[in-house]
């Protein structure tokens, strides 16, 4: 009698999990299909021809294949001026804002640190309280910061977010026995700080960088209000006077010939729009794999403690 209900229970067990497996399922492949289908969905329309873009019959798949749009993007020498600025300001921003979060999470993680509840507490005020816009957009202007690179480069290098995940990091993940065992043998903070605790941190290294690097290419509301100069904009700037001011008849020249192209050039305004996209995510997609091994881990260790 046991032995049937034990099989009961069992084959009742069974088909629960199948249920549970199941529903999981769905729900997995309707997440992906919600990801997946803005992706496909640009690629196509950016490959479209432009008439059937702008009637919208493209639903899924391409319509009258062409790369014309494409061709008028590449063609437009501020898109290549606007990757090398968004390049340098990306690249400056993750430098500093590396140096500057890892050395004070460091020095936050330390016990014998004086004061540095209330240091911490001081830098936790930055979240809640901000000066606004014109008080900061005046003391760039004091300091002779506008319609330079500088605003760009400094201006939020260091966030108390990821601070507080790194200094949690340090504190959760990395044994304080190992920096005692250091000490001992004649090690200095510097030294510390250099040769164990960084090649340690890679994780969180790895998730800082990307987190400020998407935040930095993808910004265009600071290079808007502190540069005057078009040859300063970084490429999301570009984007933006592209896709919404509608400056598309730049990318015609001054040719006689091409002018007279622009009904042309109306009716790719729509197909060039998914291809500026696609244009514009291509770093972060080509960056983003070589990190992902270390993301999942920085992120899971730098959020076990407060």
């Amino acid at each position: 009698m046991s032995i049937v209900i034990k099989k009961k229970t069992a084959h009742i067990a069974s088909r629960d999990d199948l249920l549970v497996d199941g529903a999981a399922l769905f729900i997995s492949l309707l997440a992906m299909i919600i990801v997946l289908y803005p992706l496909i969905f640009v690629i196509s329309a950016s490959v479209s021809e432009p008439m059937e873009v702008v009637r919208g019959n493209v639903r899924l798949f391409p319509k009258g294949f062409t790369l014309e749009g494409y061709q008028r993007i590449l063609e437009y020498q501020p898109i290549w001026r606007g990757y090398r600025n968004s390049i340098f300001y990306t690249l400056s921003k993750v430098v500093i804002s590396l140096f500057a979060t890892l050395s004070a999470a460091y020095a936050l993680s330390r016990k014998n640190l004086r004061g540095r509840g209330f240091i911490t507490f001081y830098f936790m005020l930055t979240m809640f309280i901000s000066a606004g816009l014109i008080p900061t957009y005046l003391q760039v202007q004091r300091y002779g910061m506008l319609n330079t690179v500088w605003p760009i480069i400094l201006m939020g290098t260091v966030s108390m977010h990821n601070l507080v995940v790194v200094r949690t990091y340090y504190t959760s993940s990395i044994p304080y026995e190992l920096s005692e065992a250091a000490f001992i043998d004649g090690c200095s903070d510097i030294k510390l700080f250099l040769k164990i605790i960084l090649p340690l941190a890679k994780p969180v290294i790895a998730v800082i960088a990307l987190n400020v690097a998407v935040a930095e290419w993808n910004a265009y509301f600071t290079p808007m209000i502190y540069l005057n100069d078009s040859k300063l904009y970084p490429l999301q700037v570009h984007l933006r006077n592209i896709l919404i001011m509608g400056q598309t008849q730049d990318f015609m020249g001054s040719d006689p010939e091409e002018l007279a192209d622009m009904v042309r050039l109306q009716q790719l305004r729509e197909s060039m729009k998914y291809g500026l996209i696609i244009v514009s995510t291509i770093p972060l997609l080509v960056v983003y794999p070589f990190l992902q091994r270390f993301f999942a881990k920085g992120v899971m260790m730098g959020s076990i403690k407060g």
